[in-house]
């Protein structure tokens, strides 16, 4: 008997937790059994899958196209035994969702009733952070990424591009003044971020090129809400995207500071998903509801 979908599971499992034992834990078999099947697998591909070493697997580049294949296709078998059960062809199942804290809380989560309205089977499991997650470890179907992206097997769709803003509260600039040049913020408290891909540097537009300002501040933030609702407190200085900061622009809460110089500094914005040649419906579903919209929130540049 054919039974190529268990043989996807095991492999999908073992991918995901890089260890024979751990997937066969998971999956309460034994990791020969688990070493077999996997094996199995190579033998009949006639390729190698997963490289083994004594402290953690890692997949091949067959290896990572089987698995972004094996996902895809496990997924759409569980829509389509959904879907039977059910008795209806509605779009079901669950989608997994990273975006970063202020994406994620003054974008995408004004949109997910109207998704719901939309597609009331489908779970959405999102999951807030400024950090850059591992789509395969972290079995993420779609993420929101900020910023330039790294070269990688992920299909990345453009949703727009945000202008970073040099905000303050207007008390903080009562108290310690405007910052007229970037030559002035060595007096000014400049709020930051601690993740490990964040530079201590503010870019400004100088003599025609970019040029990258050290600044420095009492506070180190994981995530881009923290920072703000320090900037409106009066703590202090903070770079931050149009989309984010907008509103409390328009409140009058924040100022802007540095425009003139700080002009080009504008950072694309993408959504992620796996390489596959045919996205499961529930994540197409998703896609398809969320992007145009996030799009005309965000616009092309702020």
């Amino acid at each position: 008997m054919d039974n190529r979908a268990g043989e996807m599971l095991v492999f999908v499992r073992v991918a995901e937790t890089g260890s024979f034992s751990e997937a066969a834990r998971q999956l309460r078999m034994t990791p020969s059994t688990v070493s077999k099947l996997v094996g199995r697998i190579e033998q009949r591909l006639g390729v190698r899958l997963v490289e083994r070493s004594t402290r953690r697997l890692a997949l091949t580049d067959e290896g990572r196209t089987y698995h972004e294949r094996s996902l895809a296709l496990l997924a759409d078998l569980d829509d389509l035994e959904q879907g039977l059960a059910q008795g209806s062809p509605r779009i079901s199942g669950t989608v997994r969702v990273n975006a970063s804290v202020a994406l994620g809380v003054h974008v995408l989560e004004p949109l997910l009733p109207a998704f719901w309205q939309a597609h009331p089977d489908v779970q959405v499991d999102l999951s807030l952070s400024d950090d850059v997650v591992d789509l395969y470890l972290e079995r993420t179907d779609v993420a929101f990424r900020i910023g330039a992206l790294a070269s990688s097997s992920l299909v990345a769709v453009r949703i727009g591009a945000t202008r970073r803003h040099i905000v303050a509260a207007p008390d903080y600039l009562a108290r310690h003044g405007t910052p007229r040049g970037m030559e002035d913020l060595e007096g000014h408290n400049c709020l930051g971020f601690n993740f490990r891909r964040s530079a201590p540097v503010w870019p400004f537009r100088q003599a025609g090129r970019v040029v990258d300002r050290v600044v420095r501040g009492g506070l180190l933030a994981n995530n881009g809400e923290t920072v703000r609702r320090m900037a409106i407190a009066g703590v202090g200085l903070a770079r931050l995207g149009h989309f984010h900061v907008a509103e409390d622009i328009a409140a009058g809460r924040l100022v802007t500071v540095l425009d003139d110089a700080g002009g080009g500094d504008v950072e694309e914005i993408n959504a992620l998903h796996l390489g596959t040649q045919r996205i499961p419906g529930r994540i197409r579903a998703f896609l398809d509801f969320v992007v145009p919209r996030m799009r005309a929130a965000i616009g092309n540049g702020g």
